[in-house]
């Protein structure tokens, strides 16, 4: 018998962790990049594209492997000079990455109103319990690319997540960050959708129904009024 309950399932990196790996490479590299004039914005766009290119391609490896190896290819990509201590130390910034300071309130104001809480991440499983430590709330469900075999926004990671929770549809809310790991490839699952626009980015009616939100403040608030009250996206 299906869980009646309805649950949240959080994208956890930019969404509930300030995830940002651009900010955190550049101090690592700057020396480098300056040392041949490589335009800082340049680099850091090529980089993040080619980090969804790694985890899009294919089936899951391991994910920290896929932020040193993308660095280490954009910088030779750019004629930089890159040493393996780079992604090492890439790596312990971004296990220490804190969490959005609404983020531990709003979840804790969901769990109390009866919702469960999920988080799906494109992480290994070892590197997301430092997030999970971080964000201090405990979990009902916590799956990885890891566990899917597969990353967001590919179907397997999204359909992994569903038979693990087994869900009605209509009991489902996914809340992320993630325009293009998650909000857009969402869409054909028919569920409730909460977009958190953190970086005011242009959406698409293409892709709606969604919310918006700029933060995790007001979502127990729309819970109230659009899922715990029946009514839906």
């Amino acid at each position: 018998m299906k869980n009646t309950r309805p649950i949240a399932t959080f994208d956890c990196y930019r969404t509930l962790i300030d995830f940002d790996l651009n900010r955190a490479t550049l101090p690592i590299v700057r020396a480098e990049l300056d040392e041949i004039g490589i335009d800082h914005a340049t680099f850091l766009d090529n980089l993040r594209v080619m980090r969804f290119h790694a985890v899009a391609q294919g089936p899951y490896r391991r994910y920290q492997d896929l932020v040193t190896e993308t660095l280490e290819c954009c910088m030779l990509m750019h004629g930089a000079r890159y040493r393996p201590e780079f992604g090492a130390r890439l790596l312990d910034k971004a296990r220490n990455f804190p969490v959005f300071p609404e983020v531990p309130d709003a979840l804790e104001e969901l769990k109390a109103s009866g919702v469960q809480l999920a988080i799906i991440s494109n992480s290994d499983n070892d590197f997301i319990r430092h997030h999970v430590r971080t964000i201090g709330v405990e979990f009902d469900y916590v799956v990885t690319a890891e566990d899917a075999g597969w990353y967001k926004p590919r179907k397997g990671a999204f359909e992994h997540l569903w038979s693990v929770i087994d869900r009605d549809p209509s009991l489902i809310t996914h809340v992320a960050q993630g325009w293009d790991y998650d909000i857009i490839p969402t869409k054909q699952y028919g569920i409730r959708r909460v977009w958190v626009n953190r970086y005011g980015f242009p959406g698409s009616s293409f892709y709606q129904p969604y919310f918006e939100v700029p933060n995790l403040i007001t979502l127990p608030d729309l819970f109230n009024q659009h899922v715990l009250q029946g009514a839906t996206a």
